[in-house]
């Protein structure tokens, strides 16, 4: 018979159960975060100005609508309808020749908030030897280099990875310049915008992720398609501080970019921005929008438009409706007259099919 005690030393002995590892500390504590920024407080001739390219944007995507119902546009055509105040509120802040920026494909916006001949831009829309890109980068892929815009993008998300490479150029450099990166709330979702969250916030890149929430991704809501609706909240997992702004209101667009601008210029990485704002129109020219209601979208054009908006407060500061009136009808002039640069200018030469498609190293 086995002793006892050596049964006893041979038994296998019960395991105690360990605490949990400690987590590890995170690098530098924890972010710091940036102030909730106010309203930029404009003078009346300051605001007139934004005021100005808010409607110029807005009556020439009205007219660049009809002259796609008429042919004169081919391919995709998305309209900025709607979502005029964060262009022109963000762009206003901009240093331009020393920052970037670069957009997906609803660009015309954008590219009026830089103060770009509309003649160039309609030219372009039309596919016209006249327009930014020579008429090769049509609705969706203006480029403008001397204005520091690489870029409307065909491919969802894929301008959030190139604005981070644009900010490491300015990181690299130390150029002191900004990147100022648009995406929507459908381009968010995408796993490269993931992977760009993380470089950026690696490397304390100078990047200003701005997100145009206009509630629909294409034809889905917001609520069907993200597991956390709160968009400014998609960086906080890679260290990247968020907030949240009324897309609808230039100034208090314009004051998130001074903000902004002061947190990415002072080497404090990079920093996301959801705007609330919304769209009026489809998607694109070919989405008839049958996902919303018209009562939907006729009550934002009644209580929140970006532009009855700031008319309302340029009205607390003395301007007339008869001023604003007559300011309406310089731009549709201006409009007009782009339309008719467009229709009229040649189309490019065959052999323009054939430049700057290939760069040869040696």
């Amino acid at each position: 018979m086995m002793d006892e005690a050596k049964v006893a030393r041979s038994a296998p002995k019960t395991a105690t159960p360990k605490a949990p590892p400690k987590p590890a500390p995170k690098p530098g504590g924890a972010p710091a975060r940036p102030p909730q920024p106010g309203p930029y407080k404009a003078g009346k001739d300051e605001l007139l100005g934004l005021y100005r390219e808010m409607l110029l944007i807005r009556r020439f995507e009205e007219r660049a609508g009809q002259l796609y119902g008429l042919g004169l546009i081919g391919g995709f055509c998305h309209l900025y309808i709607g979502q005029e105040a964060v262009a022109v509120g963000l762009q206003s802040a901009l240093a331009v020749g020393k920052d970037s920026v670069i957009t997906g494909y609803r660009d015309h916006g954008h590219m009026l908030a830089f103060g770009i001949d509309p003649k160039l831009i309609m030219a372009e829309l039309t596919g016209r030897e006249a327009g930014i890109s020579k008429g090769k980068g049509g609705s969706m892929h203006m480029f403008s280099v001397s204005h520091g815009f690489y870029g409307g993008h065909g491919i969802v998300g894929a301008q959030v990875a190139l604005g981070t490479g644009l900010a490491f150029k300015h990181h690299y450099t130390g150029d002191g310049g900004v990147c100022l990166t648009y995406m929507g709330d459908g381009a968010i979702n995408q796993g490269q915008v993931a992977e760009a969250f993380n470089m950026a916030s690696l490397w304390k890149l100078p990047v200003i992720f701005a997100v145009e929430n206009n509630r629909y991704a294409m034809g889905t809501s917001l609520a069907r398609a993200h597991s956390e609706p709160d968009l400014y909240k998609k960086g906080e997992s890679f260290r990247i501080p968020g907030i949240r702004v009324d897309g609808q209101d230039v100034l208090a667009v314009r004051g998130a970019a001074e903000m902004a601008l002061e947190w990415t210029r002072g080497g404090k990485g990079p920093i996301l921005i959801e705007f609330m704002t919304y769209r009026y129109r489809g998607h694109s020219m070919s989405d008839p929008a049958k996902y919303r209601t018209r009562e939907e979208v006729q009550d934002v054009r009644e209580h929140n438009d970006p532009i009855v908006h700031c008319a309302t407060v340029l009205a607390k500061l003395g301007v007339t409706e008869d001023e604003l009136k007559e300011i309406d009808k310089e731009i549709k002039a201006v409009v007009v007259e782009a339309a008719k640069f467009a229709e009229e200018a040649p189309e490019p030469a065959p052999a323009e099919l054939y430049t700057n498609v290939l760069v040869e190293s040696y």
